[in-house]
């Protein structure tokens, strides 16, 4: 090989090395500064996605509605109609919180024995001593102290956001319901016209996949909770019933929910009763209701809805809640699954909709 021909490979090697370079730490500052802005557009972003999935859910049934009524009048009763159920989902769990509230006394009074039990293990077999005990809990009564007189504003500061973001994002789905087809006209325009075929079929696809996985996924939550409700009641804890609502709407969380539930579940029916029995009737309900999902519930009742791989679920699952919490969580999945369709069918994004895809893809396919 020539000399001069062999500097100029190496220059087109470092060319191409710098290229690459270039286009990775473009997507890490993209995606840094990106994910910066959707944490500051919180207040805003996450009530109106949130109504944006919920509107997807219940679109079949106003469609349905639109047929006999105005589409206005369709788009109002479909948005009462998730209002309600909503509502009536806060009131039972509301409810059973109260319950809760007012055994809370006798449960601390059932705990109490086991912390001492607790504290004299860790004082003979720890480095920590009675002293370290009594000024920790000398510091947490002085750090009570000072927190008591913040906990009402922070309290009536939080439930006002809660029932402002709560009634704005009802707002948004009637508006998002009923300009529906405004807003799918707009996207349609904004792409050439040999490309109105493709988008309509993206559009298409990706309306579909958030109602399928949602009431597939409700209908799950709904067979959990009696499935959990028996196995806790038979086993002797007193708030079966809040335990098992609590069990069921947490696998809206996919992995990280579960063991949440099962955690909650110990804490309190176990931890206030102390009784073996109760422990055992915990793990065997909901190890048989997470062999029921799994092999059951999961393939049949919810299928393969939403074409995501389960790393890239446990990486949005993580990331949402790094960015917006409980609800960012919870919408994480269906946001991400209508991105992978997009990816799937926009011919320069497809290598990035078979990287979130489950699907097995043959080389070939194009």
């Amino acid at each position: 090989m020539p000399f001069p021909f062999f500097i100029f490979k190496i220059k087109e090697i470092s060319m191409y090395k710098k290229g690459i370079l270039l286009k990775v730490t473009l997507i890490v500052l993209t995606s840094y500064f990106l994910i910066l802005s959707l944490v500051e557009a919180q207040n805003f972003l996450a009530p109106l996605l949130t109504a944006f999935i919920m509107a997807l859910i219940i679109l079949p049934f106003v469609q349905k509605l639109e047929k006999k009524l105005s589409r206005s009048f369709a788009a109002l009763i479909g948005t009462i109609v998730l209002f309600i159920f909503s509502l009536g989902i806060v009131l039972l769990i509301s409810l059973q919180v109260q319950n809760f509230v007012k055994d809370l006394p006798q449960i601390k009074e059932k705990m109490e024995p086991k912390i001492e039990q607790l504290k004299s293990y860790a004082t003979q077999n720890t480095f920590l001593s009675e002293d370290d005990f009594k000024s920790s809990k000398q510091d947490e009564s002085v750090l009570n102290s000072s927190l008591e007189s913040n906990k009402t504003a922070g309290y009536l500061t939080s439930i006002t956001a809660f029932i402002g973001n709560y009634l704005l994002c009802f707002i948004y789905i009637y508006f998002l319901l009923c300009y529906r087809r405004k807003f799918k006209r707009f996207l349609i325009r904004i792409f050439p016209d040999e490309k109105e075929d493709q988008v309509r079929v993206i559009l298409q696809k990706s309306i579909s996949v958030a109602p399928q996985y949602m009431i597939g996924k409700l209908i799950l939550m709904g067979i959990l909770a009696v499935l959990y409700a028996i196995g806790l009641g038979i086993s002797g804890i007193d708030n079966f019933i809040l335990i098992s609502l609590l069990a069921s709407l947490l696998t809206l969380i996919p992995y990280i929910g579960n063991i949440i539930g099962i955690l909650i579940a110990i804490a309190l029916g176990y931890v206030t009763s102390g009784e073996i029995s109760v422990l055992i009737g915990i793990i065997a309900t909901f190890s048989i209701a997470q062999f029921v999902e799994s092999y059951i519930l999961e393939p049949y009742v919810v299928g393969d809805r939403v074409d995501l791989h389960p790393f890239v679920v446990i990486l949005v699952v993580v990331i949402g809640n790094m960015m917006w919490g409980v609800i960012g969580m919870v919408i994480a999945i269906p946001l991400m699954a209508i991105i992978s369709v997009v990816f799937l069918h926009i011919p320069l994004l497809r290598p990035y909709g078979i990287l979130l895809s489950n699907n097995k893809f043959d080389e070939n396919d194009s």
